[in-house]
């Protein structure tokens, strides 16, 4: 027995340049923000009736679970813990689900089942990390904004192979941390990952994502030149600069003088040599904008995980990066973050991660790029 647990709200948050879904749903909506985590669910069903094999879930009612296994006609049965409703928010139909419902779930699953799968964010995780320990093993699909935590798949569809492999017996069963944005570091101008539990997880070599690292203190000298270098480039060669998230990328927005955004991404127009903020903490409606003045995108890769695209930087959607060469991305990260020789781009949208895949340069010092794969 499998439990199945769907947040289809979480996710809603990223493209509208909020930093997650908690607590502002009625804003995410507001900006223009739309369910992202249904689908991504029936990504993972839909990979996983491409298996031949027995399974039988718990879930919980409606749109936190039932819905999309009785689309895809899976073996299931129903823990109805409440009614679940819908509320109107700005003419946007979306479940009347809390956090605490995810929890009441975790509850009434313990002792009925082998492994949780659910699909949400480092919010959904800590919830159910909360109740869960170490008395099961959960999964995570991928589906909020930030996933800093090691207990997500690297996709919808890899979250369907690893729970393939538990069934047959070839995962691994290891610890791995519930991590979440620490709001302290974050309120110093630092992005740091919080340590918050350790939970059971399946792990499929490449399948699983790691957790997020820091900056090692060794290279915190070696990305202030880096940074340094990136933006003297900026300046000298102009244009419009999409410029991403996290403390790598606020160096390089620091060098260049602009109040930019720690976990956002921000605009600039650079022209002989001077810059202009256009726009800050841009939502992906903003990007979408800009693309006739063909942009240059500055990122970095996320230590620990090594996604590009995919992890905090929903903005960068299928429909802004469907207009981005790969020849106008410009990669930065201290060698740490690259050690194992690859990066990964999630979009959802496989024409848009066919792009990208290949060797990708990446500038690893102000003198030395290194080619490494996007898988």
């Amino acid at each position: 027995m499998i439990g199945f647990i769907v947040n289809p709200i979480a996710g809603m948050g990223g493209r509208v340049a909020l930093k997650g879904t908690d607590g502002v749903l009625e804003e995410a909506i507001r900006r223009g923000a739309r369910p992202v985590t249904p689908e991504l669910a029936k990504l993972f069903l839909s990979e996983l009736k491409n298996y031949n094999i027995k399974i039988k879930f718990l879930t919980g009612p409606g749109p936190l679970g039932e819905d999309y296994l009785r689309e895809f006609n899976f073996s299931h049965e129903i823990i109805r813990h409440r009614e679940v409703g819908f509320r109107d928010i700005y003419g946007v139909k979306v479940p009347d689900t809390t956090a605490e419902d995810t929890k009441k779930l975790v509850k009434e699953m313990l002792g009925e089942v082998d492994l949780i799968v659910f699909a949400g964010g480092d919010g959904t995780a800590r919830d159910i990390a909360e109740v869960v320990d170490l008395k099961v093993p959960i999964l995570g699909i991928p589906t909020g904004v930030k996933m800093f935590s090691g207990v997500f798949a690297t996709s919808p569809e890899d979250a369907a192979r690893v729970l393939v492999e538990f069934l047959k017996g070839n995962a691994s069963i290891e610890k791995r941390p519930i991590l979440d944005l620490d709001e302290d570091a974050y309120r110093r101008d630092e992005l740091r990952a919080r340590k918050f539990y350790e939970v059971l997880t399946p792990v499929v070599e490449t399948l699983v994502q790691g957790s997020k690292e820091a900056v090692r203190t060794e290279e915190e000298e070696d990305l202030e030149a880096l940074a340094e270098a990136v933006a003297e480039d900026i300046l000298d060669n102009g244009g419009i600069y999409f410029l991403g998230a996290g403390s790598t990328i606020k160096k390089i927005k620091d060098k260049l003088g602009i109040d930019g955004t720690l976990l956002g991404v921000d605009v600039i127009r650079v022209k002989d040599g001077r810059v202009k903020l256009l726009v800050k903490d841009a939502s992906e409606k903003d990007l979408l904008s800009f693309l006739k003045e063909r942009p240059k995108v500055v990122v970095t890769v996320i230590g620990g995980l090594n996604f590009l695209f995919g992890r905090g930087n929903q903005q960068f959607s299928p429909r802004v990066l469907s207009e981005i060469s790969k020849d106008d991305v410009i990669v930065v990260a201290t060698p740490s973050k690259i050690r194992e020789g690859i990066v990964r781009v999630y979009t959802g949208d496989r024409n848009v991660d066919e792009k990208f895949k290949g060797y990708i340069r990446v500038r690893v010092s102000p003198w030395m790029e290194r080619l490494v794969k996007v898988i």
